[in-house]
């Protein structure tokens, strides 16, 4: 469980060729009793994990298709507990990896012990955290290890490169690639810019580099995995979902996550 499956199921991915595709949906929205059918069919279009957003009322690294999907959950009634109790009842149903996203608040709000233990007891294998800065994350780190969490990390393009390698050397399951400066969000023209970046990225990490932020297309992200081992994409996913497009969400994972050809 936690790290361990997380890097099995990717090296059996990478093992087929396949680049590593990581949707991102947030819990609630739609209401809780669709999130693990959700989860089921994001499994069998192929994703290779599940980022799920715990949704929270000051999203500083969300853009308006993310916030407006927390909104939408939290108007709901969505809690980090009843996410929890519903990923803890569909555990046994799903093999796929399952990654939490959340700020800081919730996690103090609801008790560092009390959530590193949580999402172990509900089957979850990852963490990301994004506003918490690497100084002050090891009160995260030794509950997470202690839970056999991977803590994600993420790497932004503003970093000195000295503080790339640290956050590198420091990431668990997967290295996140912030692939644009500013918040999440669906962008054009950006992709050549950050291959330098995604490649020294590789160059400093035992883990798989996948980029995210800013990745709405196929094309993008075959782009994008063709620098790293694949990517993220929430903010494209989230607006098919709720416009009920899911023969749009199976397109997209399967055109992105193709496997590799060589020339």
């Amino acid at each position: 469980m936690g790290k361990a499956k997380m890097e099995s199921y990717f090296k059996q991915k990478q093992a087929n060729d396949e680049k590593l595709f990581v949707p991102y949906i947030m819990a609630g929205d739609g209401g809780l009793d669709v999130l693990n059918e959700r989860i089921l069919f994001l499994q069998n279009c192929g994703a290779a994990a599940i980022e799920i957003g715990i949704p929270f009322s000051d999203p500083v690294a969300d853009g308006p298709t993310i916030q407006a999907a927390g909104l939408r959950a939290l108007d709901n009634g969505t809690t980090l507990s009843g996410v929890l109790q519903t990923l803890q009842a569909g555990k046994n149903e799903r093999n796929i990896p399952i990654i939490l996203m959340t700020y800081i608040n919730p996690i103090y709000r609801y008790g560092v012990t009390s959530f590193a233990q949580g999402c172990a007891a509900a089957g979850v294998d990852g963490v990301i955290v994004p506003d918490i800065p690497m100084e002050e994350e090891k009160f995260l780190a030794d509950e997470f290890q202690t839970s056999s969490l991977a803590f994600i990390r993420l790497a932004s393009l503003t970093s000195t490169e000295d503080r790339l390698k640290e956050i590198a050397k420091r990431s668990e399951g997967f290295l996140y690639a912030v692939s644009v400066t500013g918040t999440t969000g669906a962008r054009e023209a950006y992709v050549e810019e950050v291959k330098a970046y995604l490649e020294m990225l590789k160059s400093y990490s035992s883990v798989p580099v996948l980029a995210g932020f800013g990745v709405s297309t196929a094309e993008q992200a075959q782009t994008l995995s063709s620098y790293c081992d694949g990517v993220i994409v929430g903010s494209t996913i989230v607006d098919l979902f709720h416009h009920g497009d899911v023969e749009g969400v199976k397109n997209l994972i399967e055109h992105s996550a193709q496997p590799t050809t060589t020339s």
